[in-house]
């Protein structure tokens, strides 16, 4: 991973551990700076015939920040006690979501040609947010685990919300499109670029 934060560039290490262990699932990723310390996000919940069905989200920093899924109720709930979000089928957190945007298109790549748009609502530890992704094309990245064919899904910032982010996903067309690349970028100019140098089965 390399990054900038208030225009200081760094280089950290990353990791991304999935876990399918069949009626629900674990994701997990942390990342590790000199001198910026650790962040990690975990997601936890079911997987269902229409994909993932996450239950609690989790943002570690110094401190963790979370939010539950209240399907029945249909509301996101925050342990940081801002206002509760609505939430439908489908809804996603920021950690899941890089995985369900992975299975809808190994599911039935043929539904997602270039220009194909694919709205979640997208739940943080704070809030929730509709997200749109744009399917781009394919194209072979030059990453550290060596030259990897991958399709490419964006997320531009929203024109009327301040300070919000573009996300640059690059799914592995090779790995069961899981995410081969992630790069998120804040309005100031500050980024997070992950990139794949290795994998394997846990």
């Amino acid at each position: 991973m390399t990054g900038q934060a208030k225009r200081f560039h760094y280089s950290a290490s990353a990791e991304l551990l999935w876990r399918n262990l069949g009626a629900t699932y674990e994701a997990r990723q942390e990342i590790k700076a000199f001198l910026l310390g650790s962040r990690s996000q975990t997601s936890t919940g079911r997987i269902t015939e229409q994909g993932l069905q996450p239950v609690r989200f989790g943002d570690r920093a110094r401190a963790e920040q979370a939010a539950h899924f209240d399907y029945d109720r249909h509301l996101a709930t925050f342990s940081a006690n801002t206002p509760d979000s609505p939430i439908g089928p489908g809804a996603q957190d920021r950690l899941s979501v890089f995985i369900q945007l992975g299975a809808l298109l190994a599911a039935a790549p043929e539904r997602y040609p270039p220009g194909t748009r694919i709205t979640l609502t997208t739940v943080g530890a704070r809030s929730a947010d509709r997200w749109s992704f744009t399917v781009e094309g394919t194209e072979t990245l030059n990453l550290p685990a060596g030259p990897t064919p991958a399709l490419k899904l964006q997320r531009l910032p929203r024109a009327d919300k301040d300070r919000d982010q573009q996300a640059d996903l690059w799914l592995g067309t090779g790995l069961g499109y899981l995410p081969v690349r992630i790069r998120i970028t804040q309005a100031n100019g500050d980024f997070a670029d992950l990139a794949l140098s290795g994998h394997e089965t846990p």
